[in-house]
């Protein structure tokens, strides 16, 4: 059998193969009223299509906890009762299929209040249903962002509880899988690099200071989280400086860190926290960083990063490079993508009854 069409089993889920779907923004909730921060028709038809194509694993977009913690005012939120119930809608359409559902819980920090991409993506103020972004120091992202409101350890405190009850809302929305969002520049990659967090006290200076609203972060979802479920960390490998930032060491150290605390798998990207960076883009780019996770602690990884073909897939999975892949961008192209890479290689894959005569 081929190695990207091997079943893959965490605590007491197996899922189908490793042709997984990571979280990607569509910037396409409403921005204010009953549904704000809900998922609708756009969210259904995009994910249900990929769950269709046979994808064994769809990790939901970036999902805030707070309303404050979107990206942008278009954002998915789980802060609410009203969202739970527009969630139900897609898990159990991605359930029917074989497919399972997964949530990543993230917080934008200083990176929030942007518009949507195709609108530019720069900072919204009150006008256009932006506020106040918060961030770990005041340290804007670069010169067109604002600086962030630097947060109280209260403050801290009270975003920990609001993880813990996106987790909750989650588990009740049908979600098998949630993920943290710790990658990306975004509030806990934020702590976590000395770039961007400038503190003094408790939560900065050190590594241990720096990675402590994280673990925080970890051990209030996974003790709100079930035993049975797998829960997953998202992180950006490397900040892709030459000094002052978070690097690949740091990451295989913390990867060991967040097993302790019962991560059971890394989502390995990398980036997102510093600007003008130069990043040395091109295929698979990024799956060494979680080839280094894998080969030096014990935590299940998934790799990301411009991985498109058929072949290069299966040599990460069947190298063990990585336990599985997610592929972003050509799942966009390409919603069947798993169904056409079972068929190349001799795999098996979801094929829905109403689209046998295709096969």
């Amino acid at each position: 059998m081929s190695a990207l069409f091997e079943p893959y089993t965490l605590r007491d889920l197996t899922v189908p193969n490793r042709v997984w779907m990571p979280p990607m923004c569509q910037y396409s909730a409403a921005p204010e009223g009953p549904g704000t921060g809900a998922p609708n028709d756009w969210h259904f038809a995009h994910y249900a299509a990929r769950a269709a194509g046979g994808t064994g694993l769809i990790i939901v977009e970036a999902t805030a906890v707070s309303p404050e913690g979107r990206i942008s005012p278009y954002d998915l939120g789980i802060w609410n009762d009203t969202q739970v119930e527009a969630f139900r809608r897609i898990t159990r359409f991605l359930v029917s299929q074989g497919t399972v559902p997964a949530i990543q819980l993230g917080h934008g920090g200083r990176k929030a209040s942007t518009d949507r991409p195709w609108k530019g993506g720069a900072p919204v103020g009150p006008d256009a249903y932006g506020w106040q972004p918060l961030g770990p120091s005041p340290v804007a992202f670069d010169e067109n962002h604002p600086v962030p409101t630097e947060l109280t350890v209260d403050g801290i405190k009270e975003i920990v509880g609001q993880f813990a009850d996106a987790a909750r809302r989650a588990l009740d929305a049908g979600f098998e899988v949630a993920e943290i969002h710790g990658a990306h520049g975004y509030l806990i990659s934020e702590f976590l690099s000395p770039h961007s967090n400038r503190r003094t006290d408790a939560y900065g200076g050190s590594y241990e200071n720096r990675v402590r609203f994280a673990l925080e972060v970890v051990d209030a979802v996974r003790e709100v989280w079930p035993d049975d479920k797998p829960l997953f960390f998202r992180v950006s490998a490397t900040d892709w400086l030459e000094e002052n930032g978070w690097t690949a060491d740091d990451t295989v150290r913390f990867a060991a860190e967040l097993t302790a605390h019962g991560v059971d798998l890394l989502d390995v990207s990398t980036g997102g926290n510093a600007s003008g960076v130069r990043i040395p883009v091109g295929p698979g780019y990024q799956v060494p960083f979680a080839a280094r996770v894998k080969d030096e602690t014990s935590m299940a990884v998934a790799a990301v990063g411009l991985i498109t073909d058929v072949e290069q897939a299966e040599k990460i999975v069947a190298n063990g490079e990585a336990d599985a892949v997610l592929l972003g961008r050509e799942l966009l192209r390409n919603p069947s993508w798993a169904r056409h890479a079972a068929r190349e290689l001799g795999g098996d894959a979801h094929v829905p009854d109403q689209y046998h005569r295709s096969v």
